[in-house]
């Protein structure tokens, strides 16, 4: 995990309290996902930093490297299925972990990462800040 901070600084009301942006680099290779997104949903909420606050929305901007080299332990790669509900009767949509990597590997990350944050309104705005790096 490498941090480096951006002199982009975001204005607030008070004049005391000034945000600058940082953006923390993970390399993913050989790691599993759920350690991964142990460590994002930390990043993220801003535990690292000496100023934490469970109710402040810190701009941290979080950069996946070797993004291809997560490892899926066990079987778990072909078991784990998202369902997903329409509403309508017998309307239920199936996607396998499996096809869902090879479609949209960072709506994945963001789906793990997504499970180890506080259920609340800050919850969308931080997992929007996750990026992957090709």
């Amino acid at each position: 995990m490498t941090i480096k901070t951006k002199e982009k600084i975001i204005g607030s009301a008070t004049p005391s309290l000034k945000l600058k942006m940082e953006v923390v680099e993970f390399d993913a290779l050989h790691k599993p996902l759920g350690r991964l997104a142990t460590d994002i949903a930390k990043v993220l909420r801003g535990k690292h930093r000496a100023d934490y606050s469970p109710h402040m929305d810190f701009p941290i901007h979080v950069k996946l490297k070797n993004w291809d080299g997560i490892v899926f332990t066990g079987s778990k790669f072909k078991d784990i299925v998202f369902k997903k509900g329409t509403g309508y009767i017998g309307h239920i949509k199936e996607r396998k972990l499996e096809d869902a990597w090879k479609m949209k590997p960072l709506w994945v990350i963001q789906k793990a990462v997504s499970g180890m944050l506080p259920k609340n309104k800050l919850r969308d705005r931080r997992l929007k800040r996750i990026s992957l790096i090709p």
